[in-house]
């Protein structure tokens, strides 16, 4: 029997707004919250949080009195509903995907593309983002498409086995996979200092990839998904009267923590690590979910305080961007680390659960 395909990740582009609105909303938000102690703990978190940066398809407001950006979406006491969010969505985001996809530099590779995987939980339209981009750039109209939708942050990863698979199974594939999140539409009108704490993290930004067995890039090996019994409630993304409403409980880390102290104790061929040590991989691809998430995976697996510097720095300059984060992080790899080394992916999702993947940078 011939032996499958490998699938590899050959190059990423990634883009996000012009609109940097990290220190805007910290000043929207330290306005309304009514009591002090909640201003405090605002205040202290923002500090503690890693992020420099997030990026906005909003415009600054430029009197935060009156509303959190420019066009007025986010005026106090009345928000903008579901509806106008959607359509801002499909607005916005096919411009997004289109600059992420441009700077893959495919060129003639386009018209070669077969397959489109495309992951968002930060919007929904039909005719969906796969058409606009097809339609935008002209892509084959018969390939095949395939939408990966409100699989949180961890749909990165599904993404990536969707393609895995359809390389396996059709070698000659050339897939486009596009990672698109506009999280800061889902801004929450609320004194809830857990939803404005989890609001904190998250910015817009999107990542597009080219995936095939040509041997070049990062070389995909397998995959294995974990589920933490009895955290189904710890991570939760529902679609409200005014927007999409975010339940990030700070029961979190620890119970990631606690799962890959599990994890490396039993390093048996059932567990995540494959039976592995921890020192058998070079790099470590972590979705940048929060500080205290990296913390968690750095004191779970007992990591060098360096081996998450790529997570981080992600965090720092872009804060969180769901789905699309764990794509930046793989891309700074790709351009900066050395070849020839072995890696471990992983982002968490509603469930709780962890997507891991193995990989190896071929260079």
């Amino acid at each position: 029997m011939a032996s499958l395909a490998g699938a590899y990740i050959n190059r990423i582009g990634t883009a996000v707004p012009q609109n940097d609105v990290h220190q805007t909303f910290i000043g929207f938000v330290d306005r309304f919250l009514p009591e002090r102690k909640d201003k405090l703990i605002f205040r202290r978190m923002v500090q503690r949080s890693g992020i420099e940066h997030r990026y906005s398809t909003f415009t600054p407001s430029e009197n935060l009195d009156a509303a959190a950006d420019g066009e007025g979406f986010f005026q106090p006491g009345q928000f903008a509903g579901t509806g106008a969010r959607m359509q801002r969505f499909e607005t916005h985001a096919i411009d997004l995907a289109e600059q992420a996809i441009e700077a893959l530099d495919l060129g003639e590779d386009l018209a070669s593309i077969t397959h489109m995987v495309v992951a968002s939980c930060t919007g929904f339209t039909a005719p969906g983002l796969d058409q606009q981009i097809m339609e935008r750039l002209g892509v084959n109209p018969s390939i095949e498409r395939t939408m990966v939708g409100f699989m949180g942050c961890a749909a990165a990863v599904n993404a990536l086995k969707v393609a895995h698979h359809i390389v396996r199974s059709e070698p000659s594939a050339k897939i486009l996979v596009v990672n698109l999140e506009l999280c800061t539409l889902h801004l929450q009108e609320t004194s809830d200092i857990e939803v404005i704490l989890s609001a904190l993290l998250f910015g817009d930004g999107c990542a597009a990839s080219l995936v095939s067995a040509e041997p070049r890039g990062i070389a995909l090996k397998d995959f294995r998904v974990a589920t933490i019994p009895d955290t189904r409630d710890l991570i939760t993304w529902r679609i409200g009267d005014a927007g999409f409403e975010m339940s990030l409980s700070g029961e979190v880390p620890q119970q990631i923590a606690k799962t890959l102290r599990h994890e490396a104790t039993r390093n048996d061929d059932g567990g995540i690590l494959r039976g592995q040590q921890k020192d058998a991989f070079d790099l470590w691809a972590v979705h940048a979910g929060g500080r205290t998430i990296l913390d968690a995976v750095e004191q779970g697996l007992e990591l060098d305080p360096e081996a998450l510097r790529w997570s981080r720095g992600v965090l720092r300059d872009f804060g969180n961007m769901s789905s699309a984060t764990l794509m930046f992080v793989l891309d700074r790899m790709m351009q900066q680390a050395p070849p020839a080394s072995s890696g471990f992916g992983m982002a968490f999702g509603p469930g709780l659960v962890a997507e891991t993947f193995r990989f190896d940078l071929t260079g």
